[in-house]
């Protein structure tokens, strides 16, 4: 039995879009694959949790679950139908198929119905692929290669399945239909054919290349542009790139989502970007100014005079850019005070003589801090 979605992301049922996101998020990266490389768990808790946001973070899906549970946003074909009302006249023994037919697997719903051709093309069915990204990819924009397994029609066959010279026949059992009818009266169940498994026809010599199936597994590479701003949970939609229709059908659509790494320099929240900036004890004390990155490159922060460890600078403006391109969040910068290593008996004398005689070797986290700033802003030229 599936899990609740409000569950599995540990918020409460009347949770806003933001709590959900938020929540997703977590979630996300505590079970992301390859955080977990061969824990089938945790791949398997990844898998619930981004199906849970998918329903939870569209509004008329949410509706539909809150409403009728997880029947309410079966997907694909089978699934309940509830745009419709039968509740003023409407045809009773319709709903029923589609109920009986979702359960045994027939053609109730969105699959087949009356006038359906079964071997008619299809459309292709769309494909969710997730996407681990650095922050400087989410931060300044980046081009990402992504090779996506897919099953496209058989060029051979052109997806019949049948050998060349050859077609696919009627089936006999079904009629062409796809679907079988048990039962009688007013309860009827409508499943599909176990003769040409719901496709009306069956192939008598089938394909050489594809062994009938009309079907050829493919690598479909496709080039990636991520946009400045992205965010763990941000979906693009690539239209055209997902699963291959069947008998000449449109391909679907692929929709990749974003998961952020862990950054040494920022920890991001949303669009603000958190930043742990080591600052000499002098300069607290006297106040002063440090150097601190941000997206858009170093700047001065100036340090009031009696500053403590851990205060909380906000630089306006300065944070992740907004992915609808509407401005930037902001930066937070945290005041970690660094002890000095390697004082000499003149540099313990006074505050003042000490400062006076600050060697930069003195402050081994501010170099490792600089380090890491000049590499993050190495890989951002590296991207024009």
């Amino acid at each position: 039995m599936k899990k609740d979605y409000y569950e599995l992301l540990g918020v409460q049922k009347g949770a806003n879009a933001d709590e959900i996101k938020k929540a997703y998020r977590q979630k996300a990266m505590q079970h992301h694959p390859d955080k977990n490389p061969g824990d089938k768990t945790a791949e398997e808790k990844f898998k619930e949790v981004s199906e849970a946001y998918e329903v939870l973070s569209d509004d008329q899906k949410r509706a539909a679950y809150d409403r009728y549970g997880h029947d309410g946003v079966k997907f694909g074909p089978g699934g309940f139908d509830f745009g419709r009302d039968f509740s003023h006249g409407a045809d009773l023994s319709d709903l029923l198929g589609q109920i009986f037919g979702s359960m045994f697997g027939g053609g109730g719903g969105h699959g087949q119905r009356r006038g359906h051709n079964p071997n008619g093309a299809q459309n292709g069915a769309d494909l969710r692929y997730g996407l681990e990204i650095d922050l400087e990819d989410a931060l300044f924009g980046a081009q990402k290669e992504i090779t996506i397994p897919i099953e496209r029609d058989c060029a051979k066959c052109g997806g019949t399945g049948a050998a060349e010279g050859t077609k696919r026949e009627t089936c006999k059992r079904c009629g062409g239909s796809g679907v079988v009818v048990s039962g009688g009266g007013f309860f009827q169940m409508q499943q599909n054919c176990p003769e040409c498994r719901g496709q009306g026809s069956v192939v008598k010599t089938p394909c050489r290349e594809c062994g009938g199936s009309g079907r050829r597994k493919e690598k479909n590479t496709i080039l990636l542009r991520v946009p400045k701003g992205a965010d763990t949970g941000m979906r693009v939609r690539v239209a055209g790139k997902g699963m291959g229709g069947t008998r000449g059908g449109a391909p679907g659509d692929l929709y990749v989502e974003f998961s952020i790494r862990e950054n040494k320099l920022f920890e991001r929240t949303g669009d603000d970007l958190l930043c742990h900036a080591p600052v000499p004890p002098d300069t607290a004390a006297l106040g002063g100014e440090v150097n601190v990155p941000t997206p858009d490159g170093y700047t001065k922060l100036k340090v009031q005079p009696g500053t403590r460890n851990g205060a909380m600078f906000r630089l306006r403006g300065k944070g992740s850019p907004m992915a609808n391109g509407r401005g930037a969040g902001d930066l937070i910068v945290e005041v970690v005070l660094e002890t000095p290593a390697a004082l000499n008996p003149r540099q313990k004398k006074a505050l003042e003589e000490f400062r006076a005689a600050f060697e930069e070797r003195s402050y081994p986290l501010g170099g490792a801090f600089k380090s890491d700033a000049d590499k993050f802003f190495a890989r951002k030229a590296a991207v024009k």
